[in-house]
């Protein structure tokens, strides 16, 4: 039977201060699901004055913020972005120096891949302290939601997390690293090189026939898994019409799937919206008081 919803944040023995004013807090809300943010992160979003969040964190996690919160969308999406990273670094250093105790959610986890180490330098050069609350990354939470074990004795000894779209747009990658047996690649950001990723891991020695996939809107109930080689694997999704949000995993352990899945999403006429698949899908409204459209 299903838990009744919502669960009141239990008392945990001897807990870090806060929320505290004029303090930025950094929280991965994790992959999707609103369920997989920490008990922690759900504290400090439950007492915060001005909660400054991303495309992909589920509004289920920003509506804990107190009904008088400021909130203000900064969302990116491929080649789009809300506001430019500079000047989300300047509003929570403006935000902190006003006093307010100022929540940054972001999705997945702050320090892999979600510019968190960026958002914290500036912040500490104007002074401002900083705690960073880890959360799910994507690679962990998709990859579990979709029945793959990112490790297994028998089919990767170790996992590599990169992504497929650097700074500049360059796919400037350590190829012979990533291409190495044995391991489960992880590549976040990648589906719009998707045919140049899966060429030049064959290139650089992985077989054709390497099993990999991509998994869209992961942990939500919107996921889709598009299986695969490396040498069909951009069709496939090319087919599927997959579209970011969605995260690549290459290796063995993807030999696994569908035999381990165990999540099944909800039909698609029975979702509301399509979460995750652009800033309005996800946050339609934009427009409460303190937000930043």
């Amino acid at each position: 039977m299903p838990i009744p919803l919502p669960i009141p944040i239990p008392d945990i023995a001897h807990p870090r201060p806060g929320p505290t004013a004029g303090h930025v807090y950094l929280v991965g809300a994790g992959p999707g699901d609103p369920e997989l943010l920490t008990l922690r992160g759900a504290r400090l979003v439950a007492g915060a004055d001005a909660v400054v969040f991303d495309n992909l964190v589920s509004p289920a996690i920003v509506d804990l913020a107190p009904a008088g919160a400021e909130r203000h969308y900064v969302g990116k999406k491929a080649s789009d972005h809300t506001l430019p990273q500079e000047e989300i670094n300047r509003l929570l250093v403006r935000l902190a120096q006003a006093g307010k105790c100022v929540v940054r959610l972001k999705g997945g986890d702050p320090f892999i891949f979600g510019r968190g180490g960026e958002e914290m330098e500036a912040l500490l050069e104007a002074g401002i302290t900083v705690e960073v609350v880890p959360g799910v990354t994507a690679a962990a939470g998709v990859a579990a939601f979709a029945g793959i074990p990112l490790t297994h004795r028998e089919h990767a000894r170790s996992v590599v997390f990169t992504t497929g779209f650097l700074k500049g747009g360059a796919l400037d990658l350590d190829w012979p690293m990533l291409a190495r047996p044995g391991q489960t690649l992880v590549i976040y950001m990648g589906i719009s090189r998707l045919a140049e990723i899966c060429r030049q891991l064959v290139a650089h020695g992985l077989p054709p026939a390497t099993p990999a996939c991509v998994v869209e809107r992961g942990t939500t109930q919107a996921q889709r898994v598009a299986p695969g080689t490396l040498a069909t694997l951009a069709e496939v999704v090319r087919e599927a019409d997959i579209r970011p949000p969605a995260l690549t995993i290459v290796g063995d352990v993807v030999s696994l799937y569908p035999r381990l899945a165990w999540f099944l999403p909800a039909a698609p006429d029975d979702i509301p919206h399509p979460p995750h698949v652009g800033c309005t899908a996800v946050h339609p409204d934009k427009s409460r008081p303190g937000s930043i459209s």
